[in-house]
C-alpha cells in the first residue's frame, strides 16, 4: 500500500482498535508455487500481547491451512474499516474531482499453529468475544452437549497466532482539506443521503480530533488562495482519486 505522510496511521494502539472494530479480515498468502491465495476470517486480539505488540488468534478451516501453506510463510492480513464516497459536489465550487475516505491496515507476520487444545481455546475466546454482546450469550462450552459438540468439529479447523512484524495503516479522513470542506462532508455523511455514512462520519471527527494542525480554515487573500490552490491541483493531478 503506498504510504502518504499526511494520512499515516501509524500508532500501535490505534490500528489495534482497528482491529477490534472490524474484526473480518481478509488473509492473503503468496504460496511457493507463485500463487496468490485469499480467505476471509474473524480475529481476535491476543490478550497476552505485551504492551506495543499486536498480536492476533485465529482460525481457518481445512483445507485452507494447505492452500495458504500456513506457518511456511509470511502471511498479509488486511484490516478494512469505514470506508465510503466523498462526492465533490460536497466541496465549494472549485475545480475537483471524487474521491474515497477510509481506514485500513496491512499487518505481516508468519503464522504459528496452534495445538487442537489451544485452538478449541481460542474458538471458544472468539465465540465469547461475539456473543458478549448478546442479551443471552450462546457459548459454545455452555453446555455439555455443545462442548462436546464443538470438541468434534474442532478437527475440521486450524488454529493460529500471527505476531505482527511490521505493518502499513493509512487513516485517509479528508486530512487535507480545510475545515469548512471537513464540515459540508461531515454534514452530507451524517444526512439521509445514498453516500450516507455514520461509522465513517465518526472515524473522519476521530481522526481531525487527533491532528488539530490539519482541517485548518484557509488563510490569506482570496487571490493568494486560488494561486495556491492551482498549485496543489497541479501537484495532485492523477493522483487525487486514487488516494
Amino acid at each position: 500500500m503506498r504510504t502518504n505522510p499526511s494520512f499515516a496511521l501509524d500508532q500501535v494502539d490505534e490500528v489495534r482498535r482497528l482491529i477490534r472494530e472490524n474484526p473480518w479480515v481478509s488473509l492473503v498468502s503468496h504460496t511457493d508455487a507463485g500463487e496468490l491465495v485469499a480467505s476471509h476470517y474473524p480475529v481476535i486480539l491476543d490478550p497476552e500481547a505485551a504492551d506495543g505488540e499486536i498480536v492476533l488468534l485465529s482460525h481457518v478451516g481445512r483445507p485452507d491451512e494447505q492452500l495458504h501453506e500456513l506457518g511456511a510463510h509470511e502471511l498479509l492480513m488486511i484490516v478494512q474499516g469505514p470506508h465510503g464516497y466523498i462526492s465533490p459536489g460536497w466541496y465549494d465550487a472549485r475545480p475537483a474531482v471524487p474521491t474515497w475516505n477510509f481506514v485500513t491496515a496491512h499487518l505481516h507476520g508468519t503464522p504459528e499453529i496452534l495445538s487442537d487444545a489451544e485452538n478449541l481455546r481460542v474458538l471458544a475466546a472468539l465465540v465469547d468475544h461475539f456473543e458478549d454482546r448478546l442479551p443471552e450469550p450462546r457459548r459454545m462450552n455452555g453446555t455439555v452437549e455443545n462442548a462436546e459438540y464443538a470438541a468434534r468439529i474442532v478437527a475440521g479447523t486450524v488454529g493460529f497466532r500471527l505476531r505482527v512484524t511490521r505493518f502499513t495503516a493509512k487513516n485517509k479522513m479528508s486530512q487535507n482539506k480545510p475545515a469548512e470542506t471537513v464540515q459540508r462532508i461531515l454534514a452530507e455523511l451524517d444526512g439521509d443521503g445514498p453516500y450516507a455514512s455514520p461509522s465513517l462520519a465518526a472515524q473522519m471527527r476521530r481522526a481531525h480530533a487527533s491532528s488539530p494542525d490539519q482541517g485548518a480554515p484557509e488563510q490569506g487573500a482570496p487571490e493568494q488562495r486560488e494561486s495556491g490552490q492551482r498549485k496543489s491541483d497541479q501537484a495532485a493531478s492523477g493522483r487525487q482519486a486514487a488516494e
